[in-house]
């Protein structure tokens, strides 16, 4: 971003309902300083009734890419020109990028979860439990599958679970108590049981040492189960790094260049502090 706008300045953003609580900005507006593009990412807070009609002033607008969050991630699919076999296998769309006026969507959201856990430990024949069953458990899910682990899925609703293994590959699923029954070294919480609140979706004394656990809840960085997971003995992953890789993805999606890991994930630490 440079110090003016002007009307060479690209416009990228993020459509989500409500815009209170997204560091996206925060992170591609530093990003794009580092990086020398002249660019702006700004936060449009998108009703669901409204989307078609944001996107179609987004086209008109030249907007050059958008990242989509909740509650958008499913039903943008149904107003793009192209999505592609990824998001389609994920069921969700969470990047869209505009060329030659075509709205293409895809997910990174996969690629996120993969390159954060990563920090930890390599994927290839390990043993994940992936708790949830909702659009980030499918991410998940695809990208450790598609980084060879093997996967079960847990969560209070079987069916649910079971939904998300069939579709996706993963060998096999169960209730959030069955984690005490497994051994695995790779455990992921997608769910949203933590999020601004001292809880944990599993009991501490389920918590494997040399594991890697990761929280893909980010607020706070540390939550309860992170916490339990260090003391057990535990690897962890902040689920900041999910959302910071992700976004790197889009970033290069969109330039062709890598983006700066280090001063996106300052940024977000930036935005979650008090004014």
């Amino acid at each position: 971003m440079t110090a003016s706008i002007t009307a060479n300045t690209a416009l990228c953003g993020i459509v989500l309902h409500p815009a209170d609580h997204t560091r996206s900005p925060a992170m591609h507006n530093a990003a794009f300083r580092e990086m020398g593009i002249d660019a702006v990412y700004h936060a449009f807070d998108v009703a669901p009734e409204d989307l078609e009609t944001a996107l179609q002033g987004a086209r008109a607008l030249g907007i050059r890419q958008l990242a989509v969050s909740i509650p958008h991630k499913l039903d943008v699919m149904n107003h793009l020109d192209e999505v592609d076999d990824v998001a389609l296998a994920i069921g969700a769309v969470n990047t869209i990028t505009f060329e030659d006026a075509s709205l293409r969507g895809t997910n990174t959201d996969w690629q996120g979860a993969v390159r954060a856990i990563e920090r930890e430990t390599p994927l290839e024949g390990q043993r994940a439990v992936v708790l949830g069953a909702g659009g980030a458990a499918r991410a998940v899910v695809y990208g450790l599958r598609n980084s060879g682990a093997h996967v079960t899925v847990l969560n209070r609703t079987v069916e649910r679970a079971e939904r998300v293994a069939t579709q996706l590959g993963a060998e096999g699923v169960g209730k959030l108590e069955d984690l005490s029954g497994l051994s695995y070294d790779i455990l992921v919480n997608t769910t949203s049981v933590g999020l601004n609140s001292d809880t944990s979706p599993v009991p501490s004394e389920v918590l494997r040492p040399n594991s890697v656990v990761m929280d893909a809840v980010y607020e706070p960085e540390q939550t309860r189960l992170l916490e339990d997971a260090r003391a057990a003995g535990a690897r962890i992953v902040e689920g900041k790094w999910m959302l910071v890789y992700q976004a790197a993805e889009q970033l290069r999606i969109w330039t062709g260049q890598e983006a700066p890991l280090e001063t996106m994930a300052a940024a977000f630490d930036a935005a979650g502090q008090p004014d």
